[in-house]
């Protein structure tokens, strides 16, 4: 990006937050930080935006003087068992959170020419081999409706001539967060391996490439749904197989499936390790963005290095 930009992060404590944050710093930009109450990321500079979803309150005032926001805030999808009232959680923060801020954006004098707010593959569903792009339809489980009502809650700030992107993001590849980092202790002891048959498709993206995908959206004249995720897609056996060439050790021995109960639940297991996603990042492609990360093996060598 030419022009410095003044761009506002929510969720900018997790993962993809904060190196976000760092990114945008490095490379000349202003990272504003929305942080809930009594966060400890409370002051400047730049002074952080408060805002409290859960209670519907946001100092509209404070986003005055935005380029563009960057909205990832939202309840983990695998931060515990999923019960009903976690469910209600998840999708409670993705949504409201979501309305709240394009109402805000909507009410500005001078607001922001982008909002790059959060979705999910989880959009399309367990959908087996099927090759999916920005134009599939979705699914019909909680994920798929969760992310269905999350990207429609920035209709506001559509309405109000704001340029909306979805990215759509895929499993993301870190070794300090997310799945991978889950798994990485296992497969070092060479005791980790395929779940289920591992023919279940895994869209995946590095952590760097999903932060440059993030900032090219900044700029990029795209709107709409934006998949995140690299262009090779491939199984859970391919997956468990490139990790344990990479760390030289064995991945043969299946993950029991009972185990997997037992830490997460049956219905979160079978969403987040036995649905199949197989997904193409058609607008990222077809927009000229360049992966350093387009195969599963290139990107572990770079997470691992890390």
């Amino acid at each position: 990006m030419a022009n410095r930009l003044r761009v506002a992060v929510t969720g900018s404590t997790g993962l993809i937050g904060r190196t976000l944050v760092e990114r945008l710093e490095s490379g000349g930009h202003q990272a504003v930080p929305v942080v809930r109450p009594g966060s400890s990321r409370g002051s400047g500079p730049p002074a952080p935006v408060v805002w409290d979803p859960a209670a519907s309150e946001m100092n509209t005032a404070e986003l005055e003087g935005l380029d563009a926001v960057v909205h990832l805030a939202g309840e983990p999808i695998a931060a515990r068992r999923w019960s009903p009232e976690q469910k209600e959680r998840i999708a409670r923060s993705r949504v409201q959170g979501t309305a709240l801020l394009s109402q805000a954006l909507a009410r500005l004098d001078s607001p922001p020419a982008v909002l790059v707010s959060a979705s999910a593959i989880g959009y399309y569903g367990d959908r087996g081999d099927e090759l999916l792009d920005e134009s599939s339809s979705g699914g019909d489980d909680f994920l798929a409706e969760v992310c269905r009502d999350w990207e429609t809650a920035a209709d506001p700030a559509r309405a109000a001539g704001i340029r909306v992107a979805h990215p759509r993001t895929g499993v993301v590849l870190s070794s300090s967060g997310g799945a991978l980092a889950e798994m990485l202790p296992f497969f070092r002891l060479g005791i980790g391996g395929r779940i289920g048959s591992g023919r279940q498709w895994m869209s995946w993206i590095s952590l760097h490439d999903e932060v440059e995908a993030l900032v090219w959206l900044l700029e990029a004249d795209v709107e709409g749904p934006v998949n995140l995720t690299a262009p090779e897609p491939v199984t859970n056996r391919e997956l468990t197989a490139a990790l344990g060439r990479a760390l030289r050790r064995p991945a043969v021995l299946p993950t029991p499936k009972p185990a997997l109960w037992a830490k997460l639940g049956r219905e979160l297991t079978e969403a987040l390790l036995y649905s199949s996603a197989r997904v193409a990042p058609a607008v990222l492609q077809r927009g000229g963005f360049r992966f350093a990360h387009p195969d599963i093996a290139t990107a572990l060598a770079a997470v691992l290095a890390r």
